[in-house]
């Protein structure tokens, strides 16, 4: 289980996140949403130690994540909004096989996981391709085969479906419901709620720092249009900004520093 409580996070004078406290479970999907600049991406930042909460405590599996990093990370597999973050091998398949290589585990292991995993995002037969070579949803893929590889607990995807073709999008959420089924927690953030409410147990809105809604899909659905989310009958029209959010910033570096 992930759980926060009271979890504050700062950006100098701006509070990016404000008193979150949140558990989810092992083997549940969560889709945390919110307008740009909510404060979705700084809170599961915490999840494995990225960041560091100015007050509350973050827990995995019972424990504080600042007590063991390496718990946490191994426990909390991580895919970014931005995939160049997180590559750091030059070719396909070295890149999926870093996280297994560094648990130690033995070579046919490791290209188990990395075979399982490139398949699961319709990458089979491109483990020797070179990484700088490809196209930017093919890295975003690769970074989730990365992920998937570590066989984590939980795993979250900060905005995984941006630049990804049909087939691989198709592929990866039937990979995402396989983990559900084997008790692995997801938490996808994203703004696109069109391909994830089928999946999502429960849906979680963000605004100004705070949860503002956590229920189930359906009900959600209903609700997020007021913080700027379009849920999915909504596309095609402008989304309501009533959470005080400015609709073009960017989760990842807006000018107020939350994100």
């Amino acid at each position: 289980m992930i759980r926060t409580v009271d979890l504050v996070h700062r950006y100098g004078d701006v509070v990016a996140v404000d008193g979150v406290s949140l558990s989810i479970p092992d083997g549940e999907c969560v889709v945390l949403t919110g307008a740009n600049g909510s404060g979705k991406t700084t809170l599961v930042r915490h999840f494995n130690g990225l960041l560091e909460p100015d007050e509350g405590v973050v827990e995995v599996n019972g424990r504080q994540v600042g007590s063991d990093l390496v718990a946490a990370r191994t426990a909390v597999g991580m895919v970014f909004q931005e995939p160049r973050d997180q590559l750091v091998a030059a070719t396909v398949g070295a890149d999926v096989a870093f996280g297994p290589e560094n648990l130690g585990l033995d070579r046919a292991e490791i290209n188990r996981r990395v075979t399982a995993s490139l398949a699961a995002v319709n990458l089979d037969g491109r483990a020797d391709d070179r990484v700088d070579e490809l196209s930017g949803g093919e890295r975003e893929r690769v970074a989730i085969a990365g992920a998937l590889a570590m066989e984590p607990d939980h795993l979250v995807l900060d905005e995984p479906f941006t630049g990804v073709d049909a087939p691989a999008r198709a592929s990866v959420l039937d990979r995402l419901r396989d983990l559900v089924a084997s008790a692995t927690g997801i938490v996808i953030v994203t703004h696109d709620l069109r391909d994830v409410l089928d999946l999502a147990d429960r849906v979680v809105a963000m605004a100004e720092g705070r949860v503002v809604v956590d229920a189930p899909p359906e009900e959600a659905a209903a609700s997020v249009p007021t913080y700027g989310v379009r849920a999915p009958g909504d596309w095609g029209r402008a989304p309501t900004d009533s959470a005080g959010t400015d609709g073009d910033r960017s989760d990842t570096a807006p000018p107020d520093r939350r994100c």
